[in-house]
């Protein structure tokens, strides 16, 4: 193999070769690499030798028998991967500009958002922007708000504010919480239930990590609600939590989008709902602050607010937040 002129230019490599040496570190077989990216053997071998000209680095041991990366191999195996998810982003980014609503978009959802809202999300995409690829992901807002500054996400559904530097809210709507008891319960059927009546009744919370677990201490905090009041926390999602409460173990608070969906199954469960101004949470879209897709992505925010604007919540007017 030429180790080139010192003195002289070194050759860029080109994508093509790059993909065909992936695909041999991936695979340590030149047949099974050559199938993978739909490349003929002799072509595959000719890019990856072009590839080590062009570097100048031995890359790949062969053998009659199989085939092993050299040290320099390993090494180089791993930049090559980076460069390549690299362009693909930037063609994903290139195509979004040419064609707003087109190609994929990966959605990132909160699991006490994701059963109430997605059907709504999921019509508007059918109906409006048939030609979009939406992915959704259900996690938990850390999870989610790694995801979106890893590249892995695009856009997040969730509760805010989330006052993390790089994320621009979009926000969507309010929704107000609601009591939700056993049939029998002193509060149930209530319009007007005080905030302080939270201060002594037995509440059962989400595991740690839901920000509405969060959310709803926070109320208790402004209601009164001392640290040694009884808390339970024993579910991870808000169908078991009310089926405890229809139980008789406590009481809990659901979104107001939740409600119907999660007691109309039960008639041992009762809701109330409190006095103005009852405690209630902000649902927003997330994107990376200057992001190539913004401009689609605010468009998506306005589309889901009229979309939205026939459920139990009060639509914003769609001002930013970053």
């Amino acid at each position: 193999m030429a180790q080139g002129n010192p003195g002289s230019r070194p050759k860029q490599p080109s994508l093509s070769q790059l993909r065909a040496f992936v695909a041999v570190a991936e695979y340590l077989h030149f047949r099974d690499a050559a199938a993978a990216i739909g490349m003929s053997q002799p072509a595959l071998s000719g890019a990856v030798s072009a590839l080590e000209e062009a570097l100048g680095v031995q890359l790949i041991e062969r053998t009659t028998r199989k085939v092993l990366l050299s040290p320099a191999g390993e090494r180089l195996a791993v930049r090559a991967r980076v460069v390549l998810e690299a362009v693909g982003e930037l063609m994903e980014e290139a195509e979004a500009v040419r064609a707003p609503f087109t190609g994929v978009l990966r959605l990132g959802v909160i699991p006490t958002v994701a059963p109430y809202l997605l059907p709504t999300v999921l019509r508007l995409v059918h109906e409006r922007y048939p030609e979009l690829d939406l992915q959704v992901h259900e996690e938990q807002t850390s999870s989610l708000l790694e995801g979106l500054a890893a590249g892995r996400l695009d856009l997040l559904l969730l509760a805010v504010p989330l006052g993390v530097p790089g994320v621009t809210e979009l926000p969507l709507f309010d929704e107000d919480f609601v009591l939700v008891m056993g049939k029998d319960h002193w509060l149930g059927g209530r319009a007007d239930i005080p905030r302080e009546a939270l201060r002594e009744l037995p509440l059962l919370l989400l595991d740690e990590g839901h920000c509405l677990r969060d959310q709803a201490l926070d109320i208790c905090r402004e209601a009164g609600r001392t640290e040694g009041a009884p808390v339970t926390t024993t579910a991870a999602g808000l169908s078991t939590l009310v089926q405890l409460v229809a139980g008789g173990l406590g009481v809990t608070l659901l979104p107001r989008t939740a409600v119907t969906v999660e007691t109309s199954r039960n008639d041992a469960l009762a809701t109330g709902y409190f006095a103005e101004p009852a405690p209630s949470r902000r649902v927003a879209l997330g994107m990376r602050t200057g992001a190539a897709r913004h401009e689609e992505f605010e468009e998506f925010a306005a589309a889901l607010r009229e979309a939205m604007a026939v459920l139990p919540v009060r639509v914003t007017t769609g001002t930013r937040s970053d």
